[in-house]
């Protein structure tokens, strides 16, 4: 398995890289500023020159790449195409060279209440409206995928045990980013993650569940 991370610096992206370097997994990261990226990454990661806008520079950026993870996202800003062109157009590039490239597993990391329209966070230029719509890509095209959908992003882990469940179930919660990246991760191990949405919280009563057991029930 040889993994390439998209969105690898972002909060998300960069523990993703750590959990696949904990399991001994080589890593690609797509980065558009290496500079930057070798003061936030593990000398470790691979770091290749890339823009998910710009697809010509995806194909060979996944290189002999076989598995693909997405943790890129709109950053709040005044520009209205933003969440369309991230968290969209770019997931959509990624999984067109992912097709040409015949890689084994896709995840995404995306967000709780991606069906609901009349959500607060879709007055940020609709995002989870654009999520939404690459979800459905990703569901169309063939790969196989996983879809994760977080609650709340927590910048510090806890010892809060992971709630998983099916998609549209799920409306409200947080999650630390570490343990996303930990199921992100774990998704590609699972045969009963395939081909699925699950949507995740941490709550400290929540009973402790392995991962596998968290993906077989959804």
């Amino acid at each position: 398995m040889k993994a390439f991370v998209a969105g690898a610096t972002g909060e998300t992206g960069r523990r993703i890289v750590q959990e696949l370097l904990a399991r001994n997994i080589p890593v690609r990261a797509l980065v558009r500023d290496i500079e930057k990226a070798r003061g936030i990454l593990s000398p470790e990661a691979e770091l290749v020159v890339g823009d998910v806008l710009q697809p010509e520079s995806l194909t060979a950026a996944l290189a002999d790449s076989t598995v693909v993870l997405v943790a890129t996202g709109a950053k709040p800003s005044f520009d209205p195409t933003g969440p369309y062109k991230v968290d969209f157009e770019g997931t959509k590039n990624l999984v067109d060279a992912a097709k040409v490239k015949g890689i084994e597993h896709f995840t995404l990391v995306s967000s709780l209440c991606t069906s609901r329209l009349f959500h607060p966070l879709n007055l940020f230029w609709l995002i989870l409206l654009w999520k939404k719509q690459a979800e459905e890509y990703i569901q169309k095209s063939g790969l196989t995928y996983t879809i994760v959908r977080p609650g709340g992003l927590k910048n510090e882990d806890n010892s809060d045990h992971v709630v998983m469940q099916s998609a549209d179930t799920l409306f409200d919660g947080s999650i630390p980013r570490q343990k996303v990246a930990q199921v992100a991760v774990e998704a590609l191990f699972e045969a009963d993650a395939r081909n699925k949405i699950v949507e995740i919280i941490a709550k400290p009563e929540a009973v402790s569940k392995s991962f596998k057991e968290l993906f077989q029930q959804c």
